[in-house]
């Protein structure tokens, strides 16, 4: 009796131990697929975080539209001459007026004027024609001016600074146009410029050009 008590029990302790075997692999199953939908969520959201870094960084970089800036190359002086006691003086030099465009599209714009003064006072023009500086390229325009002091009131303090050797012009330019970006996107930006001339009277040269 005992004996057949024991078989009975080692029978239902087999059953048991073989239940367990069975079910284990459903749960492990299971568990792998919990295991690997977990992985999708995560790998989603890391793209989407990717999407938006990217996208983040284009519109702060490529579509940021920059204004285009003017500014005047180097000036070789032709002829540079001046009377203190009159007052008067004439001058004839080449130079670029260059319009740098910083952006990740063409900037297109239209026909406009380089003018050049004395103290506030135009005493000449050069014209800059329509055209266009592509992506992040600088468009150089050379020209050929030629000013003189015909123009200055006669009250001028023209006389008293070149007794001191130098004249100090300056010159101006506002450009109107648009940025265009991906085909689509149209901006409008004026590149201005705002440079002063310094010339050495005795010497002939430009002592300095600075602009901004």
């Amino acid at each position: 009796m005992a004996e057949k008590s024991q078989q009975n029990y080692a029978s239902a302790s087999g059953y048991s131990r073989t239940t367990d075997h069975e079910s284990a692999p459903f749960q492990t199953d299971e568990e792998l697929k919990r295991q690997k939908r977990i992985k999708l969520f995560i790998y989603i959201g890391i793209f989407i975080v990717f999407q938006i870094a990217v996208m983040t960084v284009f519109g702060l970089t490529v579509m940021k539209v920059k204004t285009p800036k003017a500014r005047l190359g180097e000036i070789s002086v032709q002829s540079l001459t001046s009377v203190p006691a009159t007052p008067s003086f004439d001058t004839k030099f080449t130079t670029q007026i260059r319009i740098k465009n910083s952006n990740w599209g063409p900037y297109k714009f239209e026909a406009g004027t380089a003018t050049f003064l004395y103290q506030g006072a135009t005493i000449g023009k050069v014209t800059i024609p329509k055209s266009k500086a592509g992506m992040r390229f600088t468009k150089k325009i050379n020209v050929e001016v030629s000013l003189n002091a015909d123009a200055l009131p006669s009250s001028s303090k023209l006389g008293s600074e070149l007794s001191s050797g130098v004249l100090t012009l300056t010159s101006q330019v506002q450009l109107k146009g648009k940025v265009e970006l991906m085909l689509i996107m149209k901006k409008n930006k004026n590149a201005s410029m705002d440079c002063t001339i310094v010339f050495n009277l005795s010497t002939k040269t430009v002592k300095s050009l600075t602009c901004k």
